[in-house]
């Protein structure tokens, strides 16, 4: 992604510096392109001077002109490769800062989804003060990596709610499983079967999809009659719309990715930065919003 963000960076960065060469232009055109002539006598200077100058940016650019600002672009960078990196960080920080704007917008907006929806699974602590949200991908490597930080903050903070979002984006077998997880979450509202299923089918080997969804509920004990059935009810459909319709909303294009009070985290950053990121002055608790 980061090559990407960089490869659309890379116009805007020589347009800049293009236009700042644009705005030395008088005097490359003094030096450069005019032509010999015979000095103004110096009788007839005041009324040159007087006038109106003409505007650099109303005049045609000779090819050699462009010849000249080419130069100067390529001689000051040449001169200053510092620039490159310190323009591609600014643009980068204000990127992230827009994108930072835009998910406190957000989460604003869709805070009873997002916190407090009647679709979603809530682990640990139901009445806690501090929620996070998860989206994550059974088929997620990243998610499996996350999976003991989710288990260590829930150990370590009773006061912790911590909510998950299906966000099935990592072809057909995700969207199997997703099926299947939502339809366990529908028999074990208070989550105490459901975290057993979680990390057995995320924690487990091999590639999750329909069959070893069901057999990893199976396992758990749910009553697999009802979860055949309610596996393709439209609570599941709406779970999962509802899901991939907030991630979309807030920017979420992997996984894991969270929600942490006003603030989007992205990736499998770490316990350390989780719990950092949990600590009251970083992440204001909207879970006191829910009625």
């Amino acid at each position: 992604m980061k090559n990407l963000i960089s490869a659309r960076r890379t116009p805007v960065l020589f347009a800049s510096l293009a236009a700042a060469a644009f705005a030395a232009l008088p005097a490359v055109a003094e030096t450069s392109s005019t032509p010999a002539s015979t000095p103004v006598p110096a009788a007839a200077a005041p009324a040159a001077a007087n006038s109106a100058p003409q505007s650099v940016s109303t005049q045609i650019l000779s090819a050699d002109q462009q010849q000249a600002i080419g130069i100067l672009v390529k001689s000051y960078i040449a001169a200053h490769p510092e620039i490159v990196q310190d323009a591609l960080d600014a643009l980068d920080k204000r990127q992230k800062d827009a994108d930072a704007d835009k998910a406190r917008t957000t989460i604003k907006d869709n805070n009873a989804t997002i916190f407090n929806s009647a679709h979603q699974v809530v682990l640990g602590n139901p009445q806690g003060n501090v929620t996070m949200v998860e989206f994550f991908d059974y088929n997620c490597a990243y998610c499996k990596r996350a999976l003991p930080d989710m288990m260590s903050l829930l150990s370590a903070n009773p006061n912790l709610r911590f909510v998950l979002k299906e966000f099935p984006v990592l072809g057909d077998g995700s969207v199997e499983a997703a099926h299947v997880a939502v339809a366990a979450r529908m028999q074990d509202p208070t989550g105490k079967k459901y975290i057993e299923f979680h990390q057995k089918l995320l924690g487990g080997r091999g590639a999750a999809d329909k069959a070893r969804a069901l057999a990893v509920a199976k396992d758990v004990g749910f009553d697999m009659a009802r979860i055949e059935k309610d596996m393709d009810s439209p609570e599941v459909k709406t779970t999962i719309d509802e899901d991939m319709k907030l991630a979309d909303a807030l920017g979420v294009n992997g996984t894991p990715s969270y929600v942490i009070g006003d603030e989007v985290v992205v990736g499998a950053v770490g316990l350390d930065e989780l719990k950092a990121k949990l600590s009251p002055d970083k992440a204001p608790d909207k879970a006191a919003d829910k009625k």
